[in-house]
């Protein structure tokens, strides 16, 4: 359980009862918060749930599902369909992609994925093509506020397996690597920055997904990430623009989204437990 993580915290100087009144208290705030951010209900939530930071993936959901989008007027938009599958769109950002990780502590899904884009820095990682990361760089700063800089920001093995097979069935290809996550914006023309990214071998770069694999493993939620490359900021003319954008999401977003749909919704159904392990 959570508990664990705030009674490690504790460094031996507080009573177990003092850690568990921390715990209850932290779960008071997210179970209230949660509705709060989400317009959703704590019970409207399913088992599994789909992360997004845009806008026409959770519109697309709930076209295909004929379900209602709760949230409109608040920080986050949340859907779940009649499958009992949910999807999130929490934002833009290593800070959002936190709040939602502690926030969804009040419904403890099974499995959390992360539909996200990232900027492919290999030639082997051109647009349109997926990623699913190994393991994030911590380059954001918000993780810092959960474990120290050593720990590794990674997804969980047994989710990523799965989300795998999925791709495949699709018949489409992924690759898999290092991704870094950062807070920068405009930082393309920093050639300081840009070779510190080559130097780290990173595959891709993106804002949230060392964020959501750090509070995940923080908050004991399964997690994993499926990147879409929706550009190549490192290469002549390769910047992301509005209408580079709004093409990649026209070509892409259904592929992307039923990868997910399909990948959390079959692995619930699969009766396979996504942790195999014990805290």
């Amino acid at each position: 359980m959570l508990l664990f993580n705030i009674k490690s915290k504790c460094f031996g100087q507080q009573t177990e009862s003092v850690a568990m009144e921390i715990f209850k208290d932290r779960l008071a705030i997210t179970k209230d918060w949660l509705p709060r951010y989400t317009g959703m209900e704590i019970d409207q939530f399913g088992d599994y749930v789909l992360l997004t930071n845009f806008g026409q993936y959770i519109a697309r959901f709930a076209d295909i599902f004929g379900c209602d989008i709760h949230g409109e007027t608040r920080p986050m938009q949340a859907a779940t369909n009649s499958a009992g599958l949910s999807i999130v769109n929490f934002g833009i950002g290593s800070p959002n992609a936190a709040i939602i990780m502690d926030l969804l502590t009040a419904r403890a899904p099974d499995g959390v994925l992360f539909l996200g884009k990232c900027g492919g820095l290999k030639n082997s990682s051109e647009i349109g093509h997926f990623i699913l990361p190994i393991a994030a760089i911590r380059g954001e700063g918000t993780s810092n506020d959960y474990y120290p800089p050593e720990i590794p920001a990674l997804p969980s093995f047994k989710l990523h397996k799965f989300v795998s097979q999925k791709v495949l069935e699709e018949q489409h290809e992924y690759r898999t690597g290092v991704v870094y996550t950062t807070n920068r914006r405009i930082w393309e023309h920093d050639n300081e920055f840009r070779n510190r990214l080559r130097d780290t071998t990173s595959i891709g770069i993106d804002m949230e997904t060392a964020t959501i694999f750090i509070v995940g493993h923080y908050n004991q939620i399964a997690r994993g990430a499926l990147l879409l490359v929706s550009d190549t900021p490192i290469a002549p003319d390769g910047i992301k623009t509005e209408e580079s954008d709004r093409s990649v999401t026209k070509n892409w977003l259904e592929t992307h989204l039923t990868i997910g749909i399909k990948a959390m919704t079959e692995i619930g159904k699969s009766g396979e437990k996504i942790r195999h392990y014990q805290y």
